[in-house]
Formats: C-alpha cells, sequence, structure tokens
C-alpha cells in the first residue's frame, strides 16, 4: 500500500507602501504537517496585492510541481483568489490576470488540489514572510 503525501500550501502577497505598489510575496509549504519548504520574494514594483497573492501561488505550486499526484490544500486569505482559482468568480481585467492563468495552468496538473480561504490569523506565517521580503527590499533598495 503507498501512502499519498497531503501538502498544505499557505500564501500571501501585498503591495506596500500602497495599493499598486512594491509587491512581495510569502509561501509556507507543509507536508504531512512538516515544514517542508517556505519562501518570500519580490513580485513586482508597482503591482496590486492581487498580482503578488497570485505570484505567491505560482511560486509555491511550482515548488511541489514534482509531486502531481499527492493532495493539496493550498489556504490563502484572499477571497479573490481562492474564489477565482475554484471557479466561483471570473476574471476581469487587472494585471494580475496573467498570473491567474499561469496558477490555473500549474493547479491543473495536480490530482488533487482543493483552494481554502481562511481568515487573515491563521496565515500568519506567510503574512510575516511577504512582510519580511517587503523589509529587506527597503533595506537593499
Amino acid at each position: 500500500m503507498v501512502l499519498k503525501m497531503v501538502f498544505r500550501v499557505f500564501v500571501d502577497g501585498l503591495a506596500e507602501p500602497k495599493n499598486p505598489g512594491i509587491g512581495t510575496y510569502g509561501f509556507v509549504i507543509y507536508r504531512d504537517g512538516k515544514k517542508f519548504e517556505e519562501g518570500r520574494g519580490i513580485a513586482g514594483k508597482m503591482v496590486t496585492n492581487n498580482y503578488a497573492e497570485y505570484v505567491a501561488l505560482v511560486e509555491a505550486l511550482n515548488r511541489i510541481s514534482n509531486n502531481k499526484d499527492e493532495e493539496v490544500l493550498v489556504f490563502s486569505d484572499s477571497k479573490l483568489l481562492v474564489s477565482q482559482m475554484r471557479g466561483e468568480w471570473k476574471s476581469r481585467r487587472g494585471m494580475y490576470k496573467a498570473k491567474l492563468e499561469e496558477a490555473r495552468n500549474i493547479a491543473s496538473k495536480f490530482k488533487k488540489i482543493e483552494f481554502i480561504w481562511i481568515p487573515r490569523e491563521r496565515n500568519k506565517e506567510a503574512d510575516k514572510l511577504s512582510r519580511e521580503a517587503y523589509s529587506e527590499y527597503l533595506r537593499l533598495g
């Protein structure tokens, strides 16, 4: 009997000091309850928080893309991201649309992937990483 692994992926993005602004992202990936990987970075300059959210998702899914047979649960405090990835909300225009399509393309390759909205308080690790990325950007100029 082969045991399936479960990935829990937490993603967050922000734009500072205002939206649009410097976009940063953070993600944390757990595999069967143990931290598997985390990451943070710059999503771009003069981008929206929605764009940064999708960059976080794309980056995180790319990190586990060799595990397409495993179950993936993606958690985000962005109702827009969760609702669009579930197919419940349509996407209009917006600078994030290309990243949305990229995320959908990557997500479609997983056998089982689910998107779950969580309140911001339950997304503290990914939020902290996105804020650290912004602080690092300010420090390095």
